[in-house]
This record gives structure tokens, C-alpha cells and sequence, in this order.
């Protein structure tokens, strides 16, 4: 099973955006979502952002992650 994981933008740079989800931070391709900007969420798989997502169930999905952990 894969999953793609809801995280915000918090940088953007050339085709590449700083992402994070509580305390994880990583770089991903952005190429495939050219309209984003810095505060959007998204859903990143395989080091790609695949999808933007609204905030609000966003993060509800981070919330149901954090409860099964």
C-alpha cells in the first residue's frame, strides 16, 4: 500500500518546494502542480507533490494519522 501524505509548502524554488508535516521537512519536485504557493497543502508521494488539497481536510487527515500512531 502506498500513502501520499498531506504536507504545507513552506518554500519554493525552482520547481521545488520545502514541505513539512509536524516535525518532517523535505524537498519535493513541484512540476506537476506549476500553481502552488507557499502555505498550500499537498499530497506528496515518492517525493513528488501529486495533488493540492484543502487545508481543512488536510488536516483532518494529519489529525487521524497522529491518532494512530
Amino acid at each position: 500500500m502506498c500513502l501520499g501524505i498531506p504536507m504545507k509548502v513552506k518554500k519554493i524554488k525552482e520547481g521545488f518546494a520545502q514541505v513539512e508535516s509536524g516535525r518532517l521537512t523535505r524537498t519535493v519536485n513541484i512540476q506537476m502542480l506549476p500553481h502552488i504557493s507557499i502555505g498550500d497543502y499537498v499530497i506528496v508521494h515518492a517525493g513528488f507533490a501529486i495533488e493540492r488539497v484543502d487545508p481543512e481536510k488536510a488536516r483532518e487527515t494529519l489529525r487521524m494519522l497522529d491518532e494512530i500512531h
